[in-house]
């Protein structure tokens, strides 16, 4: 083989973004200096992955609990409901928080025995042997710490999540009940926020169908742009997290101006395309804690056109053992050289072979990649650079 490595993913380092800031010459001088100062070459179909932050706070996409709570005021009269929230102090605290700031007494429904993203709430196996039935049970506040003590902490974070929410309401004003039915919001109140982020359609659903009367999601918070605040008009208050104790980054918009320009911008400089994406969080679960590391409602808000869809390979291992086992080295590198240019000639698979090839959007794999390279902390590296992506065993 001529090609001694695939796929390769860097991260890549960058000045400190604030807001005005031009985005686009940032991510392009960074990207170029990198190439220089390592000595790589850029090439077609190379991608950069630009965190979701970056756009966010290049474009000032913020808004405070103040501002969450004069949205709650215009669309709520009295009480609030609130539907199966994930269990985090980066992402709902911070909305909580603005919705006690009305003063409203609040009711909070929580999933169990974990959120939608795999946050625990109470021990699968303590559940099970208390014959807790989770499609049936509701639990008061008081019964689930009569049956799981006072702390319950989360594996990772050693927060006790239901005494955490409590602590964030006004004058105690917070009844808490612990359900995976959303119809069980209306034996208190029939004005509601569907909360949760991957399955809040159908909570809305079940909840319009079963008479609620004030019904809106976290998507319709500051979805609309005021002179005062950040505001996203797809996902609203979804995908936004902490900032501040007192202020929330809200998802990017007008993600898709950016990634086009910064395309653009590389092909006048290098004479590549370049493939670009903004991505959030990967898709992928921590085998440990059975946590979801997607939280926000995509892991690519935009993208350019080369990153559409869904890889086209064949399993090289099925491939060998079913019909290669008897040939030397050499015939077998040949054979499996004419398969894959068979295949990229043609626009299907043969079933067989492409059998556990992870059909999953392109956008979704090299998220979760670029996720992971870039790092949550204290790496600096919120852009990635991913090489031979699209490569295969023939490409030279």
């Amino acid at each position: 083989m001529v090609r001694a490595v695939g796929t390769t993913a860097r991260g890549i380092r960058a000045p400190i973004v604030k807001e005005g800031d031009d985005l686009i010459d940032i991510v392009v001088d960074s990207v170029l200096k990198a190439s220089q100062y390592e000595n790589f070459e850029l090439k077609d179909r190379d991608i950069i992955g630009i965190t979701e932050s970056l756009v966010a706070r290049a474009q000032g996409n913020y808004a405070t609990i103040e501002d969450i709570a004069k949205d709650i005021e215009s669309k709520y009269n009295d009480d609030i409901g609130i539907v199966f929230p994930i269990l985090s102090r980066n992402r709902f605290a911070i909305i909580l928080k603005g919705i006690a700031l009305t003063g409203k007494k609040i009711f909070l429904l929580l999933n169990y025995p974990s959120d939608e993203v795999g946050n625990q709430l109470m021990d699968r196996d303590r559940m099970d042997e208390l014959d807790i039935n989770p499609y049936r049970d509701v639990l008061t506040e008081e019964r689930y710490r009569e049956l799981f003590g006072e702390h319950v902490c989360h594996p990772f974070t050693g927060i006790d999540y239901v005494q955490y929410y409590r602590d964030l309401a006004q004058d105690n004003d917070i009844e808490i009940y612990l359900s995976n039915n959303p119809k069980t919001i209306l034996d208190y109140t029939k004005d509601i926020l569907v909360a949760n982020v991957h399955n809040r359609k159908r909570t809305r659903r079940v909840l319009e169908k079963a008479g609620a009367n004030r019904l809106y999601g976290l998507e319709d918070l500051l979805n609309e742009p005021v002179e005062e605040h950040g505001y996203n008009p797809m996902y609203g208050l979804l995908g936004s997290n902490l900032a501040t104790e007192t202020k929330a980054k809200l998802f990017p918009r007008d993600s898709k101006y950016y990634v086009d320009a910064i395309q653009k911008k590389m092909r006048e400089k290098t004479g590549k395309i370049i493939e670009v994406m903004v991505y959030g969080d990967g898709a992928f679960k921590d085998p440990a804690g059975r946590i979801w590391e997607l939280a926000d409602p995509i892991v690519s808000p935009a993208y350019t056109q080369g990153l559409e869809g869904t890889p086209h390979e064949i399993k090289l291992k099925y491939f060998v053992d079913t019909e290669l086992s008897d040939l030397s080295e050499e015939e077998i590198e040949k054979a499996i050289r004419e398969k894959l240019h068979d295949k990229d000639m043609s626009t299907d698979c043969e079933a067989e072979a492409s059998v556990g090839t992870t059909p999953r959007k392109i956008t979704d794999l090299l998220g979760s990649l670029c996720d992971l390279t870039s790092g949550s902390g204290d790496k600096g590296t919120p852009i990635v650079l991913v090489q031979g992506y699209f490569d295969n065993y023939a490409t030279e």
